[in-house]
Formats: C-alpha cells, structure tokens, sequence
C-alpha cells in the first residue's frame, strides 16, 4: 500500500506544463527503500524525463542497483499507461524480474 501511495503522491509533483499529462513512479529496492519519482517536461521536448527514468537515476545515484517492484500512475481516466521503449530499457539495464504495476488512483 505505501508503494501505491508513494506513486500517487509523487504524480503531483509532476512539471508537466506542456502536456498537463502527469505521471508518478514509486521504485522499492531490494534493501527495502522506496523511491518517488514524476515526469519533468522540457520545452525542448526531447530533452524531458519520463517519471520511470527520473525514479531510476534518483536510485541509483543513492548506490542502489537492484530493484524489485515499480508501480507507475498516471492522468489516464480508462485503461493504464505502460513505460515507454527508453524507460523500459532503463528498467531491463538492472534487472529483468522486476514487478511492475499500472495503476490508476
């Protein structure tokens, strides 16, 4: 439950100015922690960062590398929104048995 909770907090904090799509993250790592992340848009388009991304380099840059649950939120109202090529390329560079979860809340 703290996971979906951490994902839905983090959706808020989203700088989605362009698209007003917000999308929150919350990564539980094998040592137990639990990182939040949100989507940071950029008028320059390509240079935006896609919430799974941004909750994966906020892990990492704290010396974690192994992962085991995600739980991705979003605006969506039907249906769930799934990670992009790039983040679950990021995702699979740590490990292929991760859990993930699409929820909408």
């Amino acid at each position: 439950v703290e996971l979906f909770n951490e994902a839905r907090l983090a959706k808020y904090k989203a700088y989605c100015p362009y698209s007003h799509f917000r999308v929150g993250t919350a990564l539980l790592t094998s040592t137990g922690k639990i990182y939040s992340g949100c989507n940071i848009e950029n008028a320059s388009y390509p240079l935006s960062t896609c919430a799974e991304r941004t909750v994966v380099v906020k892990a990492v840059s704290e010396g974690e590398k192994s992962f085991q649950k995600i739980v991705i939120t979003s605006d969506v109202e039907i249906g769930f929104i799934g990670p992009c090529g790039s983040c679950r390329q990021t995702l699979a560079e740590f490990g292929l048995d991760l859990d993930v979860y699409l929820i909408n809340i």
